[in-house]
């Protein structure tokens, strides 16, 4: 068995599991984890710490240096109002909205953004997807430290 299809299986379980007041947040969980599954010569990772968070975190077999491009948290403080947390490099996205937080040497020393994705808000959670495509092309296109 493969470490993807161990992740897979685990956020699958994670996601039919999910239960309480929270279920836009589930959805959009779900369509950044199908989202990142489709992409290309990219393998998921799923770190499940209850009561804390869940996350999924994508890399691309192009990078060496880095062992993600993107961390996407359900975070798990009350169960009944989970809510998510996005986080990539600060040199792999843009954030023409300036709808992130910048988080100084927050991602395994480097510097990079976080995005709360707290009420079912489509708009915001599709700005959120079309951060992790493009970091996704960044991961894809070129070696990163």
């Amino acid at each position: 068995m493969t470490a993807e299809v161990t992740a897979a299986e685990q956020i699958e379980s994670f996601l039919d599991g999910w239960q309480g007041d929270m279920q836009p947040m589930r959805d959009w969980f779900r369509l950044f984890y199908r989202e990142l599954a489709l992409m290309e010569r990219v393998s998921l990772t799923f770190v499940a710490r209850p009561g804390v968070s869940y996350s999924m975190r994508p890399v691309h077999e192009s990078q060496t240096e880095r062992d993600k491009f993107a961390i996407v948290d359900v975070i798990d403080d009350d169960p009944n109002s989970r809510w998510l947390s996005v986080c990539f490099y600060e040199d792999m996205i843009t954030d023409p909205d300036e709808r992130g937080e910048i988080i100084p040497g927050g991602l395994a020393g480097k510097d990079g953004y976080c995005f709360d994705l707290f009420e079912n808000d489509k708009e915001f959670a599709l700005y959120l997807l079309d951060r992790l495509k493009e970091a996704g092309v960044a991961a894809a296109t070129a070696a990163t430290d």
